[in-house]
């Protein structure tokens, strides 16, 4: 049986607007020690992906379809029911720490807490096992500062507390939305490592949400690539990153500039870039949501849902024009 599996999972943003599809379609199942990660443009559905998996989808929100976790269906759960797996079972690391830390609560008290509510541990028993998981995420002298508000912290130590929250309760399920943004390279380097050791050490499923392509390439062994609320690339990152295949995945592959190009180039320099930017939820197109800012659009494009191509064992892409994509692996998304 299956850790975690979603089917056909949905999110429907209800505004003033009417109703957008926030995420559409989404399916993968999950073993314990698998890693997925989740890539593409801000507003392509990747955090409202994170949410909807928390249980913490916005209350104009209708989320749909099925999500289990060891076979247990989590969509339509109560509240109450939810409280009880989440930071248990399933636990995040938000993108930003110092929104996501009570900036009123002492950093040891909101690491405890979950340990005394999933655990059922004494005050004290909470707080030892709060000041061995800063001293296991790398916080010097974890008894003293175990005490300290999040201001108090850097912006790399902020995101190390985020990571001993969430492990606190040694969950099955580790999500991590952007765990390193704003973070200097060295600072990224350490907490992603740290997250990998935990998880390899736990047999944890990690689910890597990031925008940085070779922090995705490093560390999952699957990866989606969403546009638009939708999957339009699945397969294992070897597979992915070595033969891309929509034009999507091959725009953002492009617009990465190499070692080489980075030590030669000039400012004067531009890397490929895909033309135009993300529509708003309610202006995605009904066929393919790339449809416009993709080089192989056609009209029906435009209004035809795009079939799934498979590319080799697990690999897959979306795109009804698959014959001429793949006749010209060259040309990227915006170029013509």
């Amino acid at each position: 049986m299956p850790l975690l599996e979603a089917r056909d999972l949905r999110v429907d943003l209800h505004t003033h607007r009417g109703t957008a599809a926030a995420v559409q379609g989404m399916s993968f199942t999950l073993e314990p020690g698998d890693t997925l990660g989740l890539i593409g443009e801000s507003g392509c559905g990747k955090s409202m992906t994170a949410l909807a998996l928390m249980g913490l989808a916005p209350d104009n929100a209708t989320v749909s379809g099925s999500l289990k976790l060891e076979g247990r269906e989590l969509i339509g759960l109560r509240d109450r029911d939810w409280r009880a797996i989440r930071g248990f079972r399933l636990a995040m690391i938000f993108q930003e720490p110092m929104t996501a830390l009570n900036p009123v609560h002492r950093v040891g008290a909101q690491i405890a807490e979950p340990l005394m509510l999933h655990q059922n541990l004494s005050h004290g028993a909470a707080r030892e096992k709060a000041i061995a998981l800063l001293e296991r995420v790398g916080i010097p002298d974890p008894a003293r500062r175990i005490d300290s508000f999040p201001h108090q912290f850097s912006g790399g130590q902020r995101q190390r507390i985020m990571i001993a929250m969430a492990l606190a309760c040694e969950p099955d399920v580790l999500i991590a939305d952007e765990p390193t943004t704003a973070l200097d390279v060295t600072v990224q380097k350490q907490i992603l490592a740290l997250i990998c050791e935990l998880v390899d050490e736990r047999g944890m499923v990690l689910i890597l949400i990031s925008h940085d392509l070779g922090l995705i390439a490093q560390n999952v062994q699957r990866m989606m690539v969403m546009y638009g609320g939708a999957v339009v690339e699945s397969g294992p990152a070897a597979q992915v990153f070595g033969q891309p295949a929509h034009p999507y995945t091959r725009g953002l592959l492009a617009a990465r500039p190499s070692l080489a190009q980075r030590l030669v180039a000039h400012r004067s320099e531009r890397l490929p870039t895909i033309k135009g930017s993300v529509p708003d939820l309610f202006s995605l197109p009904l066929g393919c949501p790339f449809a416009g800012r993709c080089a192989y659009t056609e009209d029906a494009c435009f209004t035809d849902e795009p079939p799934v191509v498979p590319m080799g064992s697990a690999h897959w892409f979306r795109c009804r024009r698959a014959d001429v994509v793949l006749d010209t692996p060259e040309l990227i998304a915006g170029s013509a």
